[in-house]
C-alpha cells in the first residue's frame, strides 16, 4: 500500500505528515521507525497523523509520534506543522483553530504575511504542571527546582516541568560544549522518571535571550524541541534567571515563548514545507 506524506519542519524539527482522517492508518512501532530512518527510510524526528478529532471543542486531533515508534503526548513544533498543513490545505479557513491532542487541547492562532498565507503560528501551550507527580518524577513531592540527579557522569541539578510532557532542564555555562549525547540519554531512561523524560541543556545568554539544545526522548538529539523550549522558559522564571518572555535559540531557528503571570505558555514560531512523496508499504502477512 502506498503512504502519502508530506515532508515537513519546525525549525529544523522534522516530521512525516500524513492525512489520515478516513483513519486508515494504523502502523506498528516497526513500521514508524523504518519510516523515520534517515538511511533507509524517508527520515525524520517523528511522524504526525492528521486525524478527525473526538473532543467537539476541537477542530483536529493531532497523533503524533516519536521516531523510536513510542506514542508520545505533544510536540510544540510538531503542532505548528499541524497547523499549517491544515491551513495550506484550506482543511481550516479562520485565523484560529483548536488541536486535539494526547496532552489537552491547544488554541492556534495564525499570523499570516503580506500576502495572507501562514507565515507563523502562536499557540497557546496551556499551563505547565509543576508538581512532580504531574510530571511525572519522584525526584520530590512538590515542585523540583534544581534537584539533584546522580548519573554516571556526575550529579546535575534538574528542574521539572511538565508541557502535556516531561521536561528535566539542566543550566549550563557552555551550551555549545554541554554533554548532551552523554548525559542526555541518561537522564531520559533515569529511574527518577517512569515515563521517561525529554532533557534541555539550558545557557542563558541575556534577560531575554536563552540558549538550548534538547535530548528528546524516544529521539535523541533534535535541531529544536518546541514544548522543550516552554519548560526551559517556565524553569528559568523559577529559578530566577529570566523574565517571563524570552526568544529561546535553538540549533534550528527561534521561538518566542511567553509565559504571563499566574497562566498559559504561548509559543510562537514557524513552520515550513519541504516536499511531498508516496512511499510504498508493504503488505502485512
Amino acid at each position: 500500500m502506498d503512504l502519502t506524506f508530506t515532508k515537513m519542519h519546525g525549525c529544523g524539527n522534522d516530521f512525516i505528515v500524513v492525512d489520515d482522517r478516513a483513519r486508515e492508518w494504523d502502523l506498528d512501532e516497526t513500521a514508524v521507525e523504518m519510516l523515520c530512518d534517515r538511511h533507509f527510510g524517508i527520515g525524520a524526528d517523528g511522524m504526525i497523523l492528521v486525524r478527525p478529532a473526538t473532543d467537539p471543542a476541537a477542530d483536529f486531533y493531532m497523533h503524533y509520534i516519536n521516531a523510536d515508534g513510542s506514542l508520545a503526548e505533544m510536540c510544540g513544533n510538531g503542532i505548528r506543522v499541524f497547523a499549517k498543513y491544515l491551513v495550506d490545505r484550506g482543511f481550516v479557513t479562520s485565523g484560529r483553530l483548536v488541536v486535539q491532542t494526547l496532552g489537552g487541547l491547544k488554541p492556534i492562532e495564525i499570523v499570516p504575511d503580506q500576502g495572507g498565507a501562514f507565515a507563523l503560528a502562536r499557540v497557546d501551550m496551556g499551563e505547565p504542571v509543576l508538581e512532580a507527580a504531574g510530571v511525572p518524577t519522584t525526584l520530590a513531592n512538590g515542585r523540583v527546582i534544581e534537584a539533584p540527579l546522580v548519573t554516571e557522569a556526575g550529579t546535575v541539578a534538574v528542574t521539572c516541568v511538565s508541557m502535556g510532557n516531561p521536561h528535566a532542564i539542566i543550566w549550563v555555562d557552555d551550551v555549545e560544549n554541554a554533554p548532551v549525547d552523554t548525559i542526555g540519554p541518561e537522564v531520559e531512561v533515569h529511574a527518577a522518571f517512569p515515563r521517561h523524560t525529554n532533557v534541555e541543556f539550558a545557557q542563558l545568554i541575556g534577560p531575554s535571550h536563552i540558549r538550548l539544545r534538547v535530548w528528546e526522548r524516544g529521539v535523541g538529539e533534535t535541531l529544536a524541541c518546541g514544548t522543550g523550549a516552554c519548560a526551559t522558559l517556565v524553569a528559568a522564571v523559577l529559578t530566577d534567571r529570566c523574565g517571563r518572555s524570552a526568544i529561546v535559540d535553538l540549533p534550528g531557528g527561534e521561538l518566542r515563548i511567553e509565559w504571563p503571570q499566574g497562566g498559559h505558555v504561548y509559543m510562537t514560531g514557524p513552520a515550513e514545507q519541504v516536499y511531498e512523496g508516496v512511499y510504498p508499504i508493504p503488505d502485512r502477512d
